[in-house]
Order: structure tokens, then sequence, then C-alpha cells
């Protein structure tokens, strides 16, 4: 018997379908924005995480981690980042998205 394979577009097309799911998605949001920005500016220095992790005085494991999004890593550690990576880090407020009732 063969596995039928679904598309992961038809998979999160359904899953947004449920409240709970989509709640939980975009909880999410804000630590993949800020896992991304860390991707891209490690990507665009043309560095790898040993390379960065050398740079900023730590290791591979702890780039990884921040890479994650699992961690919310202090303003010190992501000046450390920035200075590693030849870039500024900017931090912005930004008005809230209004939620449905």
């Amino acid at each position: 018997m063969k596995n039928k394979f679904i598309p992961a577009e038809t998979s999160f097309a359904e899953w947004r379908k449920d409240p709970e799911y989509v709640a939980a998605y975009e909880s999410l949001e804000e630590e993949f924005v800020l896992a991304s920005a860390l991707i891209k500016a490690r990507g665009d220095a043309e560095m790898t995480q040993e390379q960065v992790a050398a740079a900023m005085g730590t290791t591979q494991a702890v780039v990884a981690r921040l890479e994650s999004g699992r961690v919310l890593p202090s303003t010190r550690t992501l000046e450390r980042f920035a200075q590693a990576t030849r870039t500024r880090l900017r931090i912005s407020f930004e008005p809230q998205r209004k939620t449905a009732s």
C-alpha cells in the first residue's frame, strides 16, 4: 500500500480553517521574524554559523539556537550578532494589528 502524498499547501489551507490553529500560528510570528532576520543577516554576510560564532566569541550551537527562533536573545547578544555580521541592529515599535472580535 502506497502512502498518498498531500502537498503542504493543501494541508495548510485545511488547517487555516481552524481558529485555534490560526491563533497558535500567528502567536509564533514574532519568533520567526527574528529568526529570519538573523539568518538573512548571516547569509548576506556570506558567513557560516561557525564563522559568526567565532566573531561573537561563542559556539556554533549558540548561533544555531538564536537562528532557531526558540530563544529570545538579549539586546546585548543581538548587538554582538550584528557586529559579527557587519550589520546594524535596529529595534522599532509598531502598532498592533487589530484582532477580530
